[in-house]
């Protein structure tokens, strides 16, 4: 079976990629996780019947933290803390980030009511796998985005979000690794699950999402 390739570069300011075993004062991992990623993916082109599945990420900027206080004031604050308004929130961000992204298109693996205008499509034998692929590389290559991508946290913007570029360098000497990695949060169905890849390995700055 043809395999449906797509890809891009992402860079910004800030970036922060949650640690979930950093508690209230969240720590960022170095690189975006495979469900951060195919959020960036999704951000460029969704089609119901094609399911973007990132495949490796690859560090194109040194790893630099950074200390970064917000005001909170969302669901996740404590009962006690609610009636008195927000909170401040102090965590650990990455800044000055870069990195290639690498993803394939496949079918949907899980059945769900479709769409009038995907059951249309479908009808007429449109190669969904196709379709989705060069959608992608048309709107990534004008900067048009099905919604804003982010980096992380939705007030992290990237300054660059595109085709790679010629000048961007792979960072290979940095090599991590993770005892346990977050792999995703929820399912393909879209029901809350957290997976994680255990002794996730980052080689010559280069990570292949295990599946």
């Amino acid at each position: 079976m043809k395999e449906y390739v797509i890809q891009l570069e992402v860079a910004g300011p800030t970036a922060m990629w949650t640690r979930p075993d950093t508690g209230d004062s969240p720590v960022s991992y170095p690189l975006p996780t495979y469900s951060a990623t195919k959020g960036l993916f999704e951000s460029v082109v969704r089609i119901e019947t094609v399911e973007i599945v990132p495949t490796k990420v690859e560090i194109c900027a040194p790893v630099v933290f950074h200390n970064y206080a917000t005001n909170y004031g969302g669901p996740l604050r404590k009962s006690a803390i609610m009636p008195n308004g927000s909170y401040q929130l102090l965590a650990t961000v990455l800044i000055n980030v870069c990195y290639r992204l690498y993803a394939e298109i496949r079918p949907a693996r899980f059945n769900r009511s479709l769409s009038e205008k995907a059951r249309i499509q479908a009808s007429k034998g449109l190669n969904a796998l196709h379709a989705c692929q060069g959608m992608f590389n048309r709107r990534l290559e004008k900067g048009q985005w099905h919604n804003t991508p982010c980096l992380g946290w939705r007030e992290f913007v990237p300054d660059y979000m595109g085709p790679f570029r010629d000048e961007t360098r792979i960072q290979e000497d940095i090599n991590l690794c993770f005892p346990s990695f977050l792999f995703s949060v929820f399912t393909p169905a879209g029901e809350r699950q957290p997976i994680y890849t255990p002794d996730a390995q980052v080689k010559n700055g280069r990570l292949i999402y295990a599946e």
